[in-house]
C-alpha cells in the first residue's frame, strides 16, 4: 500500500439496482414509476430559456421551495430542497448526527443508511424488525445520537401506524427522528403534520417515485424552521448551488399538477392491490404492502431462481443477498400490461420448478 493511500476514508459504496442497457425489457428492480411526468412538466421543459443556463441557478431554490411549501400546507422557512432524498438525508446525516451516541435504524432497511453513517463517521446500531418485518417500538426508546425509520420501509413496503411514530419522536426529545417517506403516497399516512408539535422531527419525501421524476433528482425534508436552517447553513458550506434551473422549471411543474399526481398514483395503487392476489394466487407470500412494489417470498422455489428466471424473459426485480431477506424479490408495480407480463412468466416458472 502507498502511503498516501493511508489517508483515503474507505467506505463500501451503496448498490443501486441494475440498470440494464437493453430497451426491450420490463424494468421493475428500481421502484421507478410506470408513468411519465405530469404533461405540464413537457410544457415547463419548452419554456427554459437555453440561454439562461450560463447563469448559476438560485441557490436557495426559492419558486420550487415555495410551490412544495403551499402543496404540504407549511411556510417556506420549513422546507429544504435537495438533489434527490438521497442528497436531502446525506446532508441531515452529517447536520444532525454528531453525537457521542449511536444513531439507530431497523436491520432491514434502506441500505444507504449505514453507508452515509461510516462515511461521514457516524455510530450506528441497527434495531433488529419482528420476524414479520414490523419495527419494536421499544428499541427506539434507549440513549441514541438520532433515529431514522422509513415509512413504508424498504424493501419490505410496510407501514407502521402514525401512533407508533410519534410515541419514538416524543421518546427523544433529544435527538432528531427522521422519517424517511419516500413511498407515503401509494396509501401511507404522512406524519408531516406532528412537525408543528415536535421540533426533533424532518420528516423527508422525493419526486422520484410518486412523481414520476427519478431522472430529475429532487428530494425534500420538511420541519420546523431551525432544523431547516441548519440542513441550509450545512448546505451552503458543501455546495451552495445543487440544484440546476431545468430541474427547479420542472419540479415546480409536477408539484402543481395535483389531478395528474393524484391520477397516476391511483393507477399504481390499484395495480398493485391486482398484483397482490394474482401472486396470492400463485403462492406467494409477502408483508401487506403500501408502497409501489412488493416484497414477495414463495416457499417452494427460491427467490434466486426465480430471478434468474425471469432476467432471461427480460423481467428484471430487485434480489437482496443478505441475511434474513435472500428468499424475497421486491417487485416494483409498472402497467397492468407489464404486472400481466410478470405474473404470466411466474406461472411457467412455477410450473417449470414445481415439476422439476
Amino acid at each position: 500500500m502507498k502511503r498516501w493511500e493511508a489517508n483515503v476514508r474507505k467506505v463500501v459504496p451503496y448498490v443501486p439496482g441494475e440498470q440494464p442497457k437493453e430497451t426491450d425489457i420490463i424494468k421493475l428492480n428500481t421502484n421507478e414509476n410506470p408513468y411519465p411526468p405530469s404533461p405540464m412538466v413537457l410544457e415547463a421543459l419548452q419554456n427554459v430559456k437555453y440561454e439562461d443556463l450560463r447563469l448559476y441557478p438560485d441557490p436557495e431554490i426559492s419558486q420550487l421551495v415555495h410551490s412544495i411549501a403551499a402543496d404540504k400546507g407549511l411556510d417556506d422557512n420549513q422546507v429544504f430542497v435537495g438533489v434527490g432524498s438521497d442528497d436531502v438525508l446525506a446532508m441531515s446525516f452529517m447536520t444532525f448526527f454528531n453525537s457521542d451516541k449511536p444513531v439507530f435504524f431497523p436491520d432491514i432497511t434502506y441500505s444507504f443508511y449505514d453507508v452515509w453513517a461510516d462515511l461521514f463517521h457516524i455510530k450506528y446500531e441497527t434495531k433488529a424488525l419482528r420476524d414479520d418485518f414490523t419495527i419494536d417500538v421499544n428499541d427506539y426508546k434507549a440513549p441514541n445520537g438520532g433515529i431514522v425509520i422509513p415509512n413504508p420501509n424498504a424493501p419490505t413496503g410496510l407501514e407502521a401506524s402514525s401512533s407508533a411514530i410519534e410515541s419514538i419522536i416524543a421518546a427523544n426529545e433529544d435527538s432528531i427522528v427522521i422519517i424517511d417517506e419516500a413511498y407515503v403516497d401509494f396509501g401511507a399516512r404522512s406524519v408531516v403534520s406532528l412537525i408543528e408539535k415536535y421540533d426533533n422531527l424532518l420528516v423527508v419525501q422525493t419526486f422520484s417515485k410518486s412523481r414520476s421524476m427519478a431522472g430529475s433528482r429532487i428530494g425534500f425534508a420538511m420541519g420546523n424552521a431551525k432544523l431547516i436552517k441548519y440542513l441550509n447553513d450545512c448546505k451552503y458550506s458543501f455546495n451552495s448551488y445543487t440544484m440546476d434551473r431545468i430541474t427547479m422549471a420542472v419540479g415546480q411543474a409536477a408539484i402543481e399538477d395535483v389531478d395528474y399526481f393524484n391520477s397516476t398514483v391511483a393507477d399504481i395503487i390499484s395495480t398493485r392491490e391486482w398484483v397482490k392476489d394474482e401472486l396470492d394466487d400463485l403462492g406467494f407470500v409477502f408483508p401487506d404492502s403500501s408502497a409501489n412494489f412488493i416484497f414477495a417470498s414463495h416457499p417452494d422455489i427460491a427467490a434466486a431462481e426465480i430471478f434468474e428466471e425471469l432476467k432471461k424473459r427480460g423481467i428484471y426485480v430487485r434480489y437482496f443477498n443478505k441475511p434474513r431477506i435472500d428468499n424475497y424479490l421486491r417487485i416494483t408495480i409498472g402497467t397492468d400490461e407489464q404486472m400481466g407480463q410478470l405474473i404470466e412468466a411466474l406461472k411457467e416458472i412455477r410450473s417449470l420448478k414445481c415439476h422439476d
